[in-house]
């Protein structure tokens, strides 16, 4: 009911269908200034376009601020041993809560049963005591606040030492394996069955097996389909982040999203499975090895690589059909090219046109028999309308994000999901990043394909002349990745070894950066934007490396760094500190309905026993200073501007 509440809190505007009423006249006060409505409870309405304009004209003032005025910079150790720099930030009592939580982290017995014993505790102690003690411990480390208005005392501290945020509501019901297997059952087949059309992929339909999402991953939130009128609360919840991105933090930080949270599963499924069918269809098609097209030969299918003229595609299709036929002359005309050869095979754009019919759309020239078929299992009506609303729900969002001047993260999920997300993800990306990068991707990078998936989307940004902003993290599904590939027999997607993905890392994060440098010397900077969301110290220095390797400043605004609250903060607040831009991770919400986010988190920690271990030193090495300097009651107080 909670879930319900925090939607129906405040009444939706006919712009944003639910803008949080008052919250960006106050955000526009003086940090640490009161208002009078909040004092009262009470917070009027005020129209979007107010909210708009005096969001940008704010955030905008401090975008100038930071370079007219000047601000505090720090000098970066590397080492990210420097325990004071890492939590000046912090109370003496929250160093101590800090060294408490990871130290209950490293029980295994804890950790294995938290979720048992909270429930436990909180039918002993009752709600109230439950709660604060809740906020005393894991909730007041891992969770910023209750909701937009509660949260932003901590936006505004992270803010005075140099870290701006990443918002995400992460409310998730407590769902049993049986529950969240019948939904996802349930929401990932079509009403018309599960057609098994030639080529059919495996690794694109559900299986019981691996149907609860929540198996053996630690670090996602996990949605599960219920209904449209599910859906549509989503969309609310994360037109609420945008709003308070806008407000509380002056433009500056970042919204997530997941897009499973937005729509039935089995529509990405199936559009997933359309993606991939059209690269091994390419691959049929044109016959041409990858020395010959001067396209790398793990391209696996993707037509932007492949350099391959128009009049080259007729030519193959001329072998096996008619081209004076209607179906293959329109199948011709939508063909999407440029100087430089095919882009895509169908018109990806019209993927979000709430008006577009998803069953007629993907169909191709047979090469055996010269009839049309189609790539796409067949849809029903109601599913059609159920894909038009889920692209409605996704264009709202981005146009509210436009509106508001503040930024998109799209968050990665599992491969069998991910192609139709990056596909999605990036259509939208053309459509409104059009000055700026304000919508990102995010891409794995214990995936196999993962150098070539960043830089097909790269080069589509290039040829198609649109900002192109990626967050590139290690990845949340190894496991479950590796035991569903065994189990349904397709091959394993992910990397064999840490090594390889730290590799694949590091060879994708160089690429970005090689563009940005490229973009730079043409006089078109600011075109690609890329986040290193890594908990990693050694990917973390082979970015800083790499930019002053190829001279990149962190002032040039293209590249920044993430990670979650109440983790790794010898490495975010360092770089902040010291004038990189720098991110933390907020999660937000009641303390009840975060209860599994809590949990993940512990079972996370307890699988990164070395930087917990380094972590506790530093937190140990700072509350020792304190004490013997008799700064026990030292109180934060940030003199630093965010990049």
């Amino acid at each position: 009911m909670a879930f319900l509440r925090v939607v129906t809190r405040w009444p939706a505007s006919s712009k944003f269908a639910c803008a949080t009423p008052g919250l960006h006249r106050h955000a526009l006060d003086p940090p640490g200034a009161a208002g009078t409505a909040l004092r009262s409870g009470f917070l009027p309405l005020t129209t979007s376009s107010a909210v708009a304009k005096s969001s940008a004209a704010t955030a905008e003032a401090l975008r100038g601020g930071s370079q007219t005025l000047g601000s505090r910079r720090d000098p970066l150790d590397a080492t990210f041993d420097d325990a004071h720099a890492a939590y000046k930030s912090k109370t003496t009592w929250e160093i101590l809560r800090a060294y408490i939580v990871y130290t209950l982290c490293s029980s295994n017995y804890l950790v294995e049963n938290n979720m048992k014993i909270m429930k436990v505790a909180k039918a002993i102690l009752g709600e109230k005591i439950f709660t604060a003690i809740m906020k005393s411990t894991f909730y007041g480390h891992f969770v910023a606040g209750e909701d937009q208005i509660r949260i932003r005392p901590t936006l505004e501290r992270l803010r005075s030492f140099g870290v701006k945020p990443i918002l995400d509501y992460s409310v998730e019901e407590d769902l049993s394996q049986e529950e969240a297997e019948k939904r996802e059952v349930e929401s990932s087949v079509s009403e018309l069955g599960d057609e098994k059309v030639q080529g059919t992929m495996p690794q694109f339909h559900v299986d019981k097996t691996f149907a609860d999402r929540r198996y053996k991953v630690s670090s996602a939130r996990t949605y599960f389909y219920l209904n449209e009128a599910t859906c549509e609360r989503n969309l609310e919840i994360f037109q609420q982040s945008l709003q308070a991105v806008a407000g509380a933090t002056y433009g500056t930080g970042l919204a997530a999203v997941k897009l499973t949270a937005l729509g039935r599963p089995q529509l990405l499924l199936q559009l997933s499975e359309v993606i991939m069918r059209t690269r091994q269809y390419m691959t049929e098609i044109t016959a041409l090895t990858a020395q010959a097209n001067k396209s790398s030969p793990d391209d696996k299918g993707n037509i932007i690589g492949k350099h391959i003229q128009p009049e080259e595609l007729q030519q193959k299709l001329q072998q096996a059909c008619k081209l004076s036929e209607a179906p293959v002359k329109k199948f011709l005309q939508n063909v999407t090219y440029d100087q430089e050869g095919l882009i895509h095979l169908f018109p990806w754009s019209g993927i979000i046109d709430e008006n577009l019919e998803l069953s007629e759309t993907f169909l191709v020239p047979d090469m055996k028999t010269g009839k049309m078929v189609r790539l796409l299992t067949q849809l029903s009506s109601k599913e059609e309308e159920m894909f038009r609303n889920m692209i409605r729900r996704i264009n709202v969002l981005a146009q509210t994000a436009e509106d508001l001047d503040v930024r998109m993260m799209v968050d990665a999920e599992q491969t069998y999901f991910q192609p139709a997300i990056s596909r999605i993800t990036l259509e939208f990306m053309r459509k409104y990043n059009t000055k700026k990068a304000l919508i990102f991707n995010t891409y794995q990078c214990y995936l196999k394909d993962a150098f070539n998936e960043v830089s097909t989307d790269l080069e589509q940004a290039k040829r198609q002349n649109f900002y192109f902003g990626a967050k590139l993290v290690r990845g949340a599904y190894l496991e479950q990745e590796r035991a569903r590939a065994a189990a349904l027999g397709y091959p394993d997607p992910t990397n064999p070894s840490f090594e390889a993905t730290s590799e694949s890392y590091h060879r994708t994060l160089t690429e970005c950066l090689r563009r940005i440098k490229d973009l730079k010397d043409k006089g078109k900077p600011n075109m690609i934007g890329i986040m290193v969301a890594s908990h990693n110290e050694d990917t973390v220095r082979f970015a800083i490396e790499k930019m002053k390797e190829i001279g990149i400043s962190p002032e040039d605004k293209v590249l920044c760094f993430g990670q979650l609250l109440g983790m790794c903060d010898y490495i975010t607040f360092p770089l902040g500190q010291s004038g990189y831009s720098a991110y933390k991770y907020i999660p937000y919400g009641p303390v009840n309905e975060v209860l599994p986010y809590l949990s993940r988190r512990a079972q996370e920690n307890k699988g990164i026993l070395k930087k917990i271990k380094k972590e506790k030193r530093l937190l140990l090495r700072e509350l020792i200073y304190r004490i013997s300097r008799g700064k026990i009651m030292y109180t934060p107080k940030g003199d630093y501007t965010p990049i």
